[in-house]
């Protein structure tokens, strides 16, 4: 009976030296996973800065072409009052006029294609954010299943010591 229980016992030993190991590389893997999944949200918030930067520029230059479309306004306007001023110059003044509008409508085709622009990079952020919100799902999931089964892990090694606490009480009270 004691050689069955010194048997038994290491019979258990092993077994649980083989589920710590497992557990080893089982935590080694996920930690891989994990890594991989921080560097991907990284890479893409790396790049949601790149394009929250090329916005500001865009914005930018949008501001200083509606500056200048003003300009060009205030401009047309004084051109027109001098038109019906000075009867002498109108087709200087024609002339003037026209060259406004042909840049008016080019900063207008220039705007158009910045808000273009502006919304395929808000687009593709909304995306990127869809994108974000997935992997930070997926990530918190492998995190909980991580998690459950290191408790699970705990939960076992909690009943083998139990059951070596029982084992060794055994053999106390069959030794005695």
């Amino acid at each position: 009976m004691k050689n069955f229980q010194v048997n038994l016992f290491i019979v258990l030993a092993t077994g649980l030296c083989s589920l710590c190991a497992w557990q080893w590389y089982e935590q080694t893997v996920q930690r891989t996973e994990i890594q991989t999944l921080n560097r991907m949200v990284y890479d893409r918030d790396a790049a949601i800065q790149g394009y929250t930067n090329s916005l500001a520029t865009l914005n930018h230059q949008v501001n200083q072409m509606d500056a200048s479309l003003t300009e060009m306004k205030a401009v047309a306007a004084t051109n027109a009052q001098l038109i019906i001023s000075q009867k002498a110059e109108i087709t200087q003044l024609q002339f003037a006029n026209e060259n406004a509008t042909n840049e008016i409508a080019q900063y207008q085709a220039g705007v158009d294609a910045l808000e273009t622009k502006l919304k395929e990079a808000y687009a593709g952020i909304d995306r990127q954010n869809g994108a974000i919100s997935n992997l930070v799902s997926q990530r918190n999931d492998l995190v909980q299943k991580y998690n459950d089964e290191v408790k699970d892990r705990n939960n076992v090694v909690a009943k083998y010591n139990d059951l070596v606490k029982q084992a060794e009480k055994q053999q106390g009270s069959s030794q005695q």
